[in-house]
């Protein structure tokens, strides 16, 4: 099982004036202990449950362009970007970006959406929850297309493009992974049969079931299962000296033992290194037998 890095929070110690030189030691550190793969939030507020709206927040694919000019190996995402953030052939042109310049190490992490709260207060669009879904299913369309050899128009319900061309494409043939956040089980889990290469659940007495339902889905839609790579998000917060590491490796051996194969999560007080060395010391040379 691998393990990587989930970024959620910016306030810390030193301040916006050492954000740059504290989150490059952090990827390079996340990096050099074997974390396989470094996300961000797509928000551009803190989020209820990690700290108030006006705490620090840095704009994902800034922050994923800037991570990846200060990392070598890991892969890289937004953990998920909000559908109706970015119009979609922009999105599109963004990841592509992201991978040529990461050397092919881009991931489309993508959901619904779900903060009306900051799309009110920054004026972007945030049509209601069916609408959501249905854009969704129209960005991952556009996203196929214009990552594929067919540059022609797309002509969708919400959306019209001329021409998907996209030059250069991404490296990654044939196109960057995608991973489809959440764990809704008519809409969200289908999409994942359809269309990603990874879902994404929280973890919880629910992820057999919803694996299980996922299941289901790739059979009606004649996906083999076992290409999703499942993955499953929660703390990882190994303590001040590794008293939770047991706590964490059991978490994991019980995903193990459902097929996920990937454990993404924050890690409080990560701007200290100390918390991600004494993952790569204690956790991740377990996590990988497992």
């Amino acid at each position: 099982m691998k393990i990587g890095l989930h970024i959620a929070d910016f306030t810390w110690p030193g301040g916006p004036q050492n954000l740059a030189a504290d989150l490059a030691r952090v990827a390079t550190t996340a990096e050099d202990v074997g974390v396989t793969k470094i996300s961000v939030m797509d928000h551009v507020w803190q989020i209820r449950g990690v700290g108030p709206e006006e705490n620090d927040m840095l704009e994902a694919y800034t922050a994923l362009g800037f991570l990846a000019a200060h990392t070598k190996k890991a892969e890289l995402l937004a953990w998920v970007t909000a559908v109706t953030y970015r119009e979609p052939g922009m999105l599109a042109k963004i990841i592509s970006t992201l991978d040529v310049l990461s050397g092919g190490r881009a991931w489309l992490g993508i959901g619904a959406a779900w903060n009306d709260e900051e799309s009110r207060g920054l004026g972007l669009h945030f049509p209601p929850t069916a609408e959501r879904f249905e854009r969704l299913e129209e960005t991952l369309r556009i996203c196929l297309q214009m990552w594929s050899d067919d540059d022609g128009p797309f002509e969708g319900t919400h959306y019209t493009l001329g021409r998907t061309l996209d030059s250069p494409h991404p490296l990654r043939r044939p196109h960057p992974p995608i991973l489809i956040g959440g764990g809704g089980e008519k809409k969200t889990l289908r999409l994942v049969a359809q269309y990603a290469q990874a879902c994404n659940l929280f973890g919880g007495p629910e992820v057999a079931h919803k694996l299980d339902v996922l299941r289901g889905h790739c059979e009606a839609v004649g996906r083999d299962y076992e290409e999703i790579e499942k993955t499953v998000m929660f703390p990882l917060d190994p303590g001040t000296d590794g008293e939770n590491v047991d706590t964490i490796l059991e978490q994991m051996a019980g995903l193990a033992k459902l097929g996920v194969t990937h454990v993404h999560g924050w890690v409080p007080g990560v701007s200290a290194i100390t918390p991600l060395e004494i993952l790569g010391e204690k956790v991740i040379p377990e996590a990988d037998k497992l």
